[in-house]
């Protein structure tokens, strides 16, 4: 009985005379390794932004909670039922919860991805490619909103621009389709 070899990180390729061996990956090109350091920092960028909303947490629960004073006075104008402080406080610390864990997604994703596509994964330039059309779309929303959070939106898309401009180019294409992974 014969069996082939199980494989464990490249790919085989049948040689004349029949023999299997595994094809050599060519070394990881400087795009690649570009591409992950702008990841890596977009990741940055993300957990700064998840320990500036964990310090100043009491500001914006304090602006949530006059946005919600404002939202009860409409209501009350309204002859409608206004929310109770427990619900204006549960609101509060709902919108922190909902921020920070979409924050800490964000840096997931960004770890994620440079680890992938370090490893020259030809899905994980789609989905990073995929992920910034989405940071696009969020950034143009936010533009209009001109708080500070534009800043880390900046320079995350930024990140996002310097990654996606690494991994289409030619050198890491050319990596990526040696492999595919």
């Amino acid at each position: 009985m014969s069996y082939q070899p199980y494989p464990t990180g490249g790919s085989y390729q049948q040689y004349p005379g029949g023999g299997n061996q595994m094809a050599q990956r060519p070394p990881q090109p400087q795009s690649i390794r570009n591409a992950v350091l702008f990841m890596y920092a977009g990741a940055a960028i993300s957990a700064l932004s998840v320990i500036l909303l964990l310090v100043f947490s009491g500001r914006i629960k304090n602006a949530i909670h006059k946005a919600l004073v404002k939202a009860n006075n409409k209501l009350i104008s309204q002859g409608k039922t206004p929310l109770t402080a427990a619900q204006m406080h549960s609101t509060e610390v709902t919108l922190i919860v909902v921020i920070a864990v979409v924050l800490l997604i964000g840096v997931a994703l960004w770890l994620w991805m440079a680890w992938a596509n370090g490893r020259g994964r030809g899905w994980a330039r789609i989905v990073a490619t995929v992920l910034f059309a989405l940071n696009t779309i969020y950034l143009l929303l936010s533009v209009s909103r001109a708080t500070v959070s534009i800043v880390f939106v900046g320079l995350g898309w930024l990140c996002g621009l310097g990654a996606i401009i690494f991994l289409w180019n030619k050198n890491s294409t050319a990596y990526i389709n040696s492999g595919k992974f």
